[in-house]
Parts: C-alpha cells; structure tokens; sequence
C-alpha cells in the first residue's frame, strides 16, 4: 500500500497536518509528516518531492499559508499527484487559496478548502486517489461515506 506525504512550511502548521494524518487513519492510509519550507529550504523541499515514488509516497499533501508556494513547488518536483491544502495565515487564507488554485498549465495542483475542512478533505482525495489502485481503501471510503 502506498503512503501519503504530507509536507508542511512550517512547524506552525503543525495542527492541520495532524488533522489531515487522522482522517487518513480512517481509510488504513500511512503518512508521514515533513517540515520543508518552500522558500527556506528549496534544497530539501524539491529532493523530498523528487523522491517521493520511490520511497513508496503514491500522493503527496502540500500545506501553506503566506506565500503558499510549497503545493507548486512539490507539484514541479514530482509526478505524484498534488493536493494544496491553503492556510489562513493572513487574509483568512483567501491568499493562500488564491496562489494554489493558481497554477500555470502542466503543473496541476488539486486544491481543496481553507483550514482544518481542507486538511480534512485533502485525506480523503488521497484516500480517492490510491482507492483505485486498493480495494480495501476503496471500502472504507464506502464506509466513510455512509456515516456523512
């Protein structure tokens, strides 16, 4: 089965990667937890992306408020797919939003809401993403979706 990589630009962030690794959980979905800044560590951001396939990461998570480059930034380093989750850090995160839907052509980035909703729904896009690939992800996804 295939994990989730969630990156974070920020140590701050923190709480909506935590919300996001529990709504993984539910679907028997591995993930990690990796703080890499966009802009502060470029290096390491883009090794982390560039090799995540073949250390076993089928979607990566990006979550970034401010400047919100760390979605596109991940998505120009791997052929994974993408999910951009915006943080409110300013403007109550329309910014954020904003820079993430944003994204030239041939480098996508899925992007779901502001905040902890967004945290929440990035899990299950991951969990829709590899549920064609897993069956058993696909049957708790079922599961999830008749408690709604």
């Amino acid at each position: 089965m295939q994990k989730i990589l969630i990156i974070i630009g920020s140590k701050s962030d923190t709480e909506y990667a935590e919300i996001c690794q529990t709504e993984l959980k539910k679907f028997s979905l591995d993930s990690d937890i990796e703080v890499s800044s966009a802009h502060r560590h470029p290096e390491r951001t883009g090794m982390l992306c560039s090799q995540a396939e073949e250390n076993g990461y089928g979607v990566i998570i990006a979550m970034a408020g401010l400047a919100a480059a760390l979605p596109g930034v991940a998505a120009a380093h791997s052929l994974l797919p993408v999910i951009g989750v915006p943080l409110p850090a300013s403007l109550s995160g329309l910014d954020s939003l904003l820079a993430i839907v944003q994204m030239p052509p041939g480098i996508p980035v899925a992007t779901v809401a502001i905040g902890k909703p967004g945290a929440k729904n990035a899990a299950v896009l991951a969990a829709r993403i590899l549920a064609g690939q897993d069956e058993a992800v696909k049957t708790a996804l079922s599961k999830h979706r008749e408690l709604l």
